[in-house]
C-alpha cells in the first residue's frame, strides 16, 4: 500500500505541465505527516511541500466521507472532527485553521465533485481549472 505514492510518481513524471509536476509532488507527499511519521520519506512540518499538506487534508476528509466496500461513509461532521483533531500531528496547524474557517466552501466543492464524479474524474476537473487552482494555492 505504501508504494502507491512512488508508483504514482513514476506514472505522472516526464511532462512539462506545471499541473502534472504538481501532481507528482502531491503523489509523493500527500501521506507525509506534520509530526514526521508519514511516508514515503518521513518528512515533517515545512519539509512537506504546501501542495502535499493541502492534499493530505483533502485526501483524508474525502476518504472518511466516502463509502468503501469495507466501511460506511462518515458524516461530514464526524470527518471534520477527526481531521481537526489531527491538527499538529498529521496536519499543518495553519492549514487546519484555514480548513475550519472555510468548511462551508470546502463542503460545497466536495458536493459538486461528488455529483460530477460519475461523469468525469477529479483529475480532469482539476486540469480544467488549473489556473484557478494554482492561483488559489499561491494565496494560501
Amino acid at each position: 500500500m505504501k508504494k502507491h505514492t512512488l508508483n504514482a510518481v513514476e506514472i505522472l513524471s516526464g511532462t512539462d505541465s506545471e499541473l502534472m509536476r504538481m501532481a507528482v509532488e502531491i503523489a509523493l507527499t500527500h501521506h507525509e505527516r506534520w509530526d514526521g511519521k508519514g511516508y514515503p520519506n518521513g518528512l515533517s512540518r515545512l519539509e512537506i511541500p504546501k501542495v502535499g499538506r493541502v492534499a493530505a487534508i483533502a485526501d483524508v476528509f474525502d476518504a472518511l466521507t466516502m463509502a468503501r466496500p469495507y466501511k460506511e461513509a462518515l458524516s461530514a461532521e464526524m470527518a471534520f472532527d477527526i481531521v481537526v483533531r489531527e491538527r499538529e500531528t498529521a496536519f499543518d496547524p495553519d492549514l487546519i485553521d484555514l480548513f475550519k474557517g472555510n468548511i462551508d466552501g470546502f463542503l460545497e466543492i466536495k458536493t459538486t465533485v461528488d455529483k460530477l464524479e460519475g461523469t468525469t474524474s477529479k483529475a480532469k476537473m482539476l486540469m480544467n481549472n488549473e489556473a484557478d487552482f494554482l492561483s488559489w494555492l499561491e494565496k494560501q
